[in-house]
């Protein structure tokens, strides 16, 4: 480029200023992402979990992991050192020489500026006196001190530096290239062209082709695309999938497969053991030639999940391949579930596709729970809790106490539920009723509407139906609270006044054995009441009071007395519509109030659907907004090895029809309540139908709830194809036209009539 020079940085200044911004730019960014957090804080959080988690697996590997981890401490030494060299290149660089200053000669001869020539040559001389060569000065000095008194008293100099900024004139632009001189130095174009051919020819490219070849391989939520396809093939090849036949498609997944993830491992001791436990374990189709079910490595996750779901003791190799099996279950799991949806919604939507059966999706979030808590479909849930062996569980669902949920258990008075435990010691007490109030209690409520729509609550066919369902969690300890504070010394008073009273008014057998004909005879009488006087049905009460005695006699009396009184209500109530009859001033004015009190009603109800679905609304631009965090609360879990966090399925089936209506929506963000919209067309045919919104865990067993959910579709209402009010004119003009053409028109008639 004409009038410009590039050249190389010989000095290496600018160098420095290019290698701190660069040291800066990862130095800085690497430290907010890398610098491990306060290990502290991490400490005291697990403290403040021992009482509860203190026996879990995975709060005792999170122990011994922060024991033995040093890499925390080695990313503290690289970031630490990476701010020693950036800060010595910033020292460096703040006592480099600055090389491009703006030419002033007053400052190279020490004058102020705007200094006389006499001035100007007095100081030329004691400086020429000073540093002149021949009087022993440096020459680089004197040669400037020469250029300054030159550009202040030659006229041509003078003027080029008032116009350029130097005496000699115009220059040729230079630009210096942070780069050391050496790099383009003929003797190092061979080791410079060798560096860069391999930095871009091969290290780049293997590692772009390394990363890109790993990320097609996953999908979204880092689970095998072939192990996804496996999924789908079975699912559509069996659409009813039984436990057992699920737990093999689950450990056929190809992340247990070596060849394709290298965490997975075959070792040589296998051969030994893994048959061992296939015999402890018993019929677990071992003989079954179908693949991938008879490869080597599916057959030993099988027995690695087979053995955790029954608590068997492994050896310690096994057991390391057991928790890495275990880990990833609940993700596949997860992933089946989404299979199992989208070959619902595609059988839907398209047809020709078998859509998998409700009992095949929901043994997958069954057998998540299984894994997480390490029992098997068949066992109770009290074994989630601490020190419950399967000899307890005969003291719990005994005929005194019937005890076989967690529900079950905590509705327990105290006092009966720890004379039902008495096996348990103090302190195991104490802990199994630490944990016990740890776990969820979820209070599910549901909103039926049409959004969008004049009458929301009018479902017709074909609509699109919206369920708001509302979850609130409680810890059971809250739920125990509330329990024992009903539970007061005056109610305990009043149910023994009670019970006294019914040992006193206690019926004979026999009038017990007639209850049932007393309440037919009581609804008979009730339906009677209109047609029969007040006479008939007091000599029926007089027969009653011989017949079944004076207790059946008071009851019949009791009950002759509430019907007189509404007999009297009713003739009162007549008697006021025949005075009403007679005023018709009056009958009209109630009936203004009326229609009014109506109208108001319509207009209130009106409002309120307003508010309540701009209020909907807003909840869910916020919810778009907002990113809430996954962690909830910490799954209390025996046997699983890594830390997991409490989250639900919600959806809506059609358990008859053993259907899905609703996807399964997987609630991860209830920390104390959470609303969640679940939409589904509404069916095409009218008539009454009856589903079930239903919460499951995906870690606990045993505290699943079913709620049903009744839906009365009408007929869908006719579509408009005109409509008077539709008919507006473009413009004004057309309107204007076409009075001005009726007026015309109007007064051609009048004047036909006057001839």
């Amino acid at each position: 480029m004409a009038g410009q020079q590039f050249q190389y940085d010989d000095s290496g200044n600018t160098f420095f200023y290019f290698l701190t911004s660069f040291v800066g730019l990862i130095v800085i960014p690497a430290t907010y992402y890398l610098w491990p957090r306060d290990q502290n804080a991490e400490q005291l959080r697990l403290k403040s979990l021992r009482r509860v988690h203190g026996r879990c697996l995975w709060y005792r590997l999170r122990l011994l992991k922060s024991q033995q981890s040093i890499v925390p401490t080695l990313k503290k030494a690289a970031l630490l050192f990476g701010w020693a060299v950036f800060i010595f290149l910033a020292y460096k660089v703040s006592k480099l020489d600055r090389e491009y200053q703006e030419y002033n000669p007053y400052e190279v001869l020490n004058l102020e500026a705007g200094a006389s020539v006499a001035e100007i040559k007095k100081q030329y001389r004691v400086l020429s006196l000073k540093y002149h060569p021949d009087k022993g000065g440096d020459e680089a000095t004197f040669m400037k001190i020469v250029k300054a008194y030159s550009a202040l008293t030659h006229e041509e100099a003078r003027k080029n530096w008032e116009t350029y900024g130097n005496p000699d004139g115009p220059r040729v632009t230079s630009f210096g290239i942070a780069l050391p001189a050496w790099i383009v130095d003929q003797k190092n174009s061979m080791l410079v062209l060798l560096v860069y051919g391999l930095a871009f020819m091969v290290i780049l490219p293997v590692v772009v082709g390394t990363w890109w070849y790993r990320s097609i391989r996953y999908s979204g939520d880092q689970i095998l695309i072939n192990t996804t396809q496996l999924f789908m093939h079975f699912m559509y090849k069996t659409p009813t999938m039984n436990m057992k036949r699920l737990v093999m498609v689950l450990t056929a997944a190809f992340e247990f497969d070596p060849r394709s993830n290298k965490e997975a491992i075959i070792r040589p001791t296998d051969n030994i053991e893994v048959p061992q436990l296939i015999r402890e374990l018993g019929n677990i189709n071992v003989k079954k030639k179908e693949p991938p079910f008879c490869y080597p490595y599916s057959l030993k996750a099988r027995v690695l999940v087979l053995t955790h779901l029954a608590r068997m003791e492994v050896s310690e190799t096994i057991e390391e391949d057991q928790r890495f099996v275990v880990k990833k279950c609940p993700a596949l799991l997860q992933e089946m579930i989404n299979v199992g949806c989208q070959l619902t919604m595609m059988a839907t939507s398209r047809g020709g596709f078998r859509a998998p059966r409700l009992t095949s999706i929901e043994n997958c979030m069954k057998l998540t729970q299984m894994a997480v808590q390490g029992l098997q479909e068949a066992k109770s849930p009290l074994l989630q809790l601490p020190h419950f062996e399967e000899e307890h569980l005969r003291y719990c669902i005994s005929k005194k106490y019937k005890v076989r949920t967690l529900e079950d258990l905590v509705s327990l008075k105290d006092s009966d539920r720890r004379n039902m435990l008495r096996f348990l010691g103090e302190e195991k007490y104490d802990e199994v009723m630490a944990v016990l109030g740890s776990f969820p209690s979820i209070t599910m409520e549901t909103k039926l509407q049409v959004l969008d729509d004049e009458d929301s609550n009018n479902i017709t066919a074909g609509s699109i139906v919206t369920v708001t369902v509302t979850l609130t969690r409680k810890r059971m300890s809250e739920v125990f609270e509330k329990g024992q504070d009903t539970q007061t010394p005056t109610e305990e008073t009043v149910t023994e006044e009670v019970q006294g009273d019914a040992t006193k008014n206690k019926p004979k057998v026999w009038q017990n054995k007639n209850k049932g004909a007393k309440k037919a005879a009581k609804s008979k009488k009730k339906k009677l009441t209109k047609k029969r006087p007040v006479s008939q049905q007091q000599g029926k009460g007089d027969k009653a009071k011989q017949a079944n005695g004076n207790v059946a006699g008071t009851e019949v009396t009791a009950a002759t007395k509430e019907e007189e009184e509404e007999l009297s209500d009713k003739g009162s109530e007549s008697d006021e519509v025949e005075g009403n009859k007679d005023s018709p001033s009056e009958r009209d004015e109630e009936s203004d109030k009326q229609s009014d009190a109506e109208a108001d009603e319509v207009t209130g109800d009106d409002e309120e659907e307003w508010e309540a679905l701009q209020q909907s609304i807003q909840r869910r631009d916020r919810a778009l907004l907002e990113t809430k965090s996954k962690i909830t609360h910490p799954v209390y879990s025996l046997c699983f090895p890594e830390e997991k966090q409490e989250w639900w399925w919600l959806y809506i089936a059609d358990r008859k029809e053993q259907t899905l209506v609703s996807m399964p929506y997987h609630v991860c963000t209830l920390k104390d309540t959470e609303e969640v919209e679940l939409k589904f067309p509404a069916p095409s045919k009218m008539g009454n139908y009856q589903y079930s919104v239903i919460l499951r865990s995906d870690s606990y067993m045993g505290l699943d709830q079913i709620k049903p959910l009744k839906l009365e579709v009408h007929e869908a209402k006719a579509i408009l194809d005109n409509h008077p009010q539709w008919d507006i004119p473009e413009t004004e003009e057309e309107d204007e036209d076409q009075e001005e053409s009726d007026g015309i028109e109007e007064s051609e008639e009048d004047d036909e009539d006057n001839d």
